[in-house]
């Protein structure tokens, strides 16, 4: 299985990545999302250690139902060879209808055929009010002409 775009990355095919990889987290799909990892990739995602595509999706299933109305926005920080480094925000609810937002940097490594072989996450959260959200699109793919995080002032 490719999943293009492949490395080595120009400045023009890793922020294609980037969008790829924002639009699949924000459909939500776990099984759709895992895909776009290596069978045995290895995450740390905050304090978590997880390893390979099954135990990416069980992740990531539990995470959406935790937190709901999740809304994701990636963007590159920098690329090399194989390796890209991502800033990203992400606004969700707990069950509670408390809001946060969640800010991280990611580190990501692909194998010659573009599935990410590792993930290194590194995530804070920042409780917010509900009039201090600045994501709200409809749920789904961030629409391209939404700011980004730089526009933002993220």
């Amino acid at each position: 299985m490719t999943r293009p775009p492949i490395p080595p990355f120009t400045r023009e095919t890793a922020v294609q990545k980037v969008r790829l990889a924002e639009d699949g987290w924000n459909s939500r799909d776990p099984a759709r999302v895992a895909l776009a990892y290596t069978a045995d990739s290895q995450w740390r995602n905050r304090s978590s250690f997880i390893q390979g595509r099954a135990a990416i999706e069980v992740f990531l299933a539990a995470k959406w139902q935790r937190e709901q109305d999740y809304r994701l926005i990636k963007e590159i920080w920098a690329w090399q060879d194989n390796r890209i480094a991502v800033r990203f925000a992400y606004e969700w609810h707990d069950g509670n209808g408390d809001w946060f937002r969640s800010y991280g940097n990611e580190n990501w490594e692909f194998e010659d055929d573009g599935l990410m072989r590792r993930r290194i996450a590194s995530i804070n959260d920042l409780a917010i009010e509900p009039a201090d959200r600045l994501f709200h699109w409809a749920l789904g793919r961030r629409p391209d002409d939404h700011p980004g995080l730089g526009d933002l002032g993220l």
